[in-house]
C-alpha cells in the first residue's frame, strides 16, 4: 500500500490540473476548439467546421450584379477548390433554377486556393481553401424583378477536411439576399490566411494544451505503439533492482528521445506547414519504416541482435544486453514516437490542425505538450521507481513475451503495407527478403568470433540487402511510360471503329516472362515515342485472375493457349489482319510490329494535312 501512495498523489495532481483547465475551457461561448469535449464539467456544443453565407449586390455602372458565397472554416480545416482534379472532391456552387435571375459567368474564388503537390495522390496538385473564401460570379436579374425582395437559394457541395480526417461530402445550403456585396480588396489576401486574424486568447491556448497533453498520454495505448511500449515494460522489469538515480536517468533518456522527435515535428509544422503524420504520405519514409520495423521484429524473434545495449537482448547475447543503457533508452523513445505518428488519438486531430493557423511558438508549445503527455508515465516511474517493483519478477516469461511482441511488429509491417500504393508492394517485399538474409547472416556469426569475421558478416549482409533492394525498386517496380487502358472486347471494337491502331498486351502478375517483356521490350521510351507518332492505343489485358473473357479472345480469336502475347490490330484492317508476337520479346520486335501495323487513321490524316502544300495566305 505504501508503494501506491506516491502514485495516488501524482494522480491527484494530474486530476487537479485537468479540472482547472477543463473549467477554463468550459467558459467559451463557442465551445472548446477541440470539438465538443466537455471534460466532464458541463456539455459544450461542438462548433461546425464550416459556415456558409451568401448575398448579392446591385449592378453599378458598367459592372453587373454579383453573387457572393462565403465559406468560413475553423482553423486547420479546409475545402477543395472548384477547379480541383479528382480524386479529391472539388467544391461545387449549386443554385436553384429560377426565372428571376441568371448567371453570366463562372464562379471565381478570393483569395485563390493554396496549391501544393500531395504525395498521397502521386504528387497531384491539391488546391485548398483555408480560413475564409468568397466565391463570386456575375448575375443578371430578370426585367421587373425587385432586388430587395429577391432571394437566391443554393448550396455549397464540399468535403471538409483537417490534416488527419475528411468528413463525408455534403451540401451546405444558403439563401442570398440583397446586401452591400463583398469588396474584392477585403477577400484578396494571401491563400491560407483567415479573413479576420483574431488574437490568440489564453483560454483557447489553455484548452488546446490540455487536449495536447491528454492526447499524448493516450498515444501510449495506440496499436502501432504498444509493441515498443511492451519492450519498455520489459526494461522496467530489468530495472526493478536498480538504484533510484539510475532508473530516473534511463527514463529521462527515454523521454528525451520522445521529445526530440516531437520538436522535430514541430519544426516541420512551423517551417513547412507539415501536418502530424504527413511524413507517412512520403513513399520513401513508409518503405524505410517498414524495413526498420521488420528488422526489429526479426531481432525480437532471435534471428539477430540489435547492437544497442538494453534494446532487445535475447539468445546467446542476452547476458550482454540485460541492462538497459542510455543509448537503448533514447532509441526506444525515438522509435516509439515515430511509430505513433500514423495514429491519431482523441483530441489530437483538432489540436494539430489548430497549429497550422498559428505562429511558430504555438506549434512548439503544442507538439512539446503532446510529447510531455506521452512521456508523463515514464516521468512518474522515474520519480517513484518503487512502483516498478509491482511488476512481475524477471523470468523465462520475458523471452516469450518479447517473441510475441515480434509477431505484433510483423503485424505492424502488414499495416504499413496498407499505407502504400500497390505498385510498391513487390519491391518492398523484395527489400525485406534482402534484409532478412542480412539479419540471418549477422545473427549466425557468434559475438565471440574474431572482429574481422563479424565485420565481414555485416558488410556482406548490408551489401546483399542493398543489391536486392536496388533490384526490387529498379527492376520490379512498375514505372509505366505508356498511357495504358484496360482491355475489353467492347473497348477494342470501339477503338477499331474509330480507325485506331490498337496494341494489346496479354499479361498476368504470375507470368515472369510477361513482366520481362513489359519492362524491357514493350513499356519503353522508344516504344512510347512510336505509339505517340502512330496515334496507337495501348491496352492491358490482365489475365491474373484467369478472366474467361480474355481467355476467349486468346483461344478463339488469336489461337493462343498461353501468355505472354502481344497483339496489334492495324487501323482499318479486318479481324484476321492482326499481328501477333508471343514468347520473350525484344524492343526491336515490338517497334517493327508497330511500324508494320501503321498509324491510326486520324494520325495518318494529320500527317497528310501537314505535308500537303497550301495556297499562300490559307490559315491552318
Amino acid at each position: 500500500m505504501q508503494a501506491l501512495r506516491p502514485l495516488a498523489a501524482a494522480w491527484l495532481v494530474l486530476i487537479s490540473l485537468v479540472m482547472f483547465l477543463g473549467r477554463a475551457s468550459a467558459q467559451f461561448e463557442d465551445g472548446p476548439p477541440f470539438g465538443g469535449f466537455d471534460g466532464g464539467f458541463g456539455a459544450v456544443a461542438a462548433e461546425p467546421a464550416v459556415r456558409v453565407s451568401a448575398q448579392f449586390g446591385n449592378a453599378s455602372g458598367d459592372e453587373p450584379a454579383r453573387l457572393f458565397v462565403t465559406a468560413t472554416l475553423k482553423p486547420g480545416w479546409h475545402v477543395y477548390a472548384t477547379t480541383q482534379s479528382p480524386p479529391p472532391v472539388a467544391t461545387e456552387i449549386r443554385l436553384e433554377t429560377a426565372s428571376t435571375y441568371r448567371l453570366l459567368g463562372g464562379f471565381s474564388a478570393s483569395p485563390p486556393a493554396e496549391e501544393k503537390p500531395e504525395p498521397a495522390f502521386d504528387n497531384l496538385i491539391v488546391q485548398s481553401h483555408y480560413g475564409s473564401v468568397v466565391w463570386h460570379a456575375p448575375i443578371e436579374l430578370a426585367p421587373g424583378v425587385d432586388p430587395s425582395t429577391l432571394q437566391i437559394s443554393g448550396a455549397v457541395f464540399a468535403q471538409v477536411c483537417d490534416p488527419n480526417t475528411c468528413l463525408p461530402p455534403e451540401e451546405f445550403p444558403f439563401v442570398a439576399e440583397l446586401g452591400p456585396g463583398v469588396p474584392v480588396a477585403v477577400v484578396q489576401q494571401p491563400a491560407g490566411e483567415s479573413a479576420v486574424a483574431a488574437p490568440l486568447s489564453t483560454e483557447v491556448l489553455s484548452a488546446m494544451l490540455l487536449g495536447a497533453f491528454l492526447g499524448g498520454l493516450i498515444l501510449n495505448l495506440m496499436p502501432c505503439v504498444l509493441p515498443v511500449i511492451s519492450l519498455k515494460l520489459l526494461a522496467f522489469v530489468e530495472q526493478s533492482g536498480e538504484s533510484r538515480a539510475r532508473v530516473f536517468t534511463l527514463n529521462l533518456w527515454y523521454a528525451a528521445g520522445l521529445m526530440v522527435v516531437f520538436l522535430a515535428l514541430a519544426t516541420l509544422s512551423a517551417a513547412f506547414n507539415m501536418a502530424w503524420g504527413e511524413q507517412f504520405t512520403l513513399t520513401w519514409f513508409k518503405v524505410a519504416m517498414t524495413a526498420l520495423v521488420f528488422v526489429m521484429a526479426l531481432s525480437f524473434l532471435g534471428v539477430w541482435e540489435i547492437p544497442i545495449p538494453g534494446f532487445v537482448g535475447s539468445g546467446k547475447a542476452g547476458a550482454l544486453q540485460t541492462k538497459e543503457g542510455a543509448t537503448g533508452s533514447f532509441s526506444k523513445g525515438v522509435f516509439t514516437t515515430i511509430l505513433a505518428t500514423p495514429c491519431t488519438g482523441p483530441f489530437l486531430g483538432p489540436v494539430f490542425g489548430f497549429t497550422l493557423e498559428q505562429p511558430a511558438y504555438v506549434s512548439y508549445l503544442i507538439f512539446g505538450t503532446v510529447g510531455l503527455g506521452m512521456a508523463s508515465p515514464y516521468f512518474v516511474l522515474g520519480v517513484f521507481p518503487e512502483l516498478i517493483r509491482l511488476l512481475p519478477k524477471p523470468g523465462a516469461w520475458m523471452e516469450t513475451l518479447k517473441q510475441v511482441m515480434g509477431f505484433l511488429l510483423l503485424a505492424t509491417v502488414v499495416y504499413l503495407f496498407t499505407t502504400m500504393s500497390e505498385r510498391y508492394f513487390v519491391p518492398t517485399l523484395a527489400l525485406l527478403v534482402g534484409l532478412w538474409f542480412a539479419c540471418w547472416l549477422v545473427g549466425r556469426t557468434p559475438l565471440t568470433a574474431p572482429a574481422s569475421r563479424r565485420r565481414a558478416a555485416w558488410i556482406g549482409g548490408v551489401l546483399t540487402a542493398a543489391a536486392v533492394g536496388l533490384f526490387g525498386f529498379m527492376v520490379l517496380l512498375e514505372d509505366l511510360k505508356l498511357p495504358w487502358q484496360p482491355f475489353s472486347p467492347e473497348a477494342l471494337r470501339q477503338a477499331r471503329a474509330e480507325g485506331k491502331t490498337v496494341m494489346v498486351d496479354f499479361t498476368a502478375d504470375w507470368c515472369p516472362n510477361c513482366k520481362w517483356n513489359l519492362k524491357f521490350a514493350i513499356d519503353t521510351e522508344a516504344v512510347r515515342r512510336e505509339v505517340e507518332k502512330l496515334g496507337a492505343i495501348p491496352m492491358i489485358a490482365d489475365w491474373t485472375d484467369r478472366s474467361p473473357v480474355i481467355k476467349e479472345v486468346l483461344t478463339e480469336e488469336l489461337k493462343r493457349q498461353a501468355i505472354p502475347v502481344l497483339a496489334i490490330w492495324p487501323a482499318g484492317g479486318s479481324d484476321d489482319e492482326v499481328i501477333i508476337l508471343d514468347g520473350t520479346l525484344t524492343q526491336g520486335q515490338v517497334l517493327a510490329a508497330l511500324e508494320a501495323a501503321g498509324p491510326s487513321q486520324n494520325a495518318l490524316a494529320a500527317a497528310s494535312q501537314a505535308t500537303t502544300p497550301r495556297p499562300p495566305g490559307e490559315r491552318l
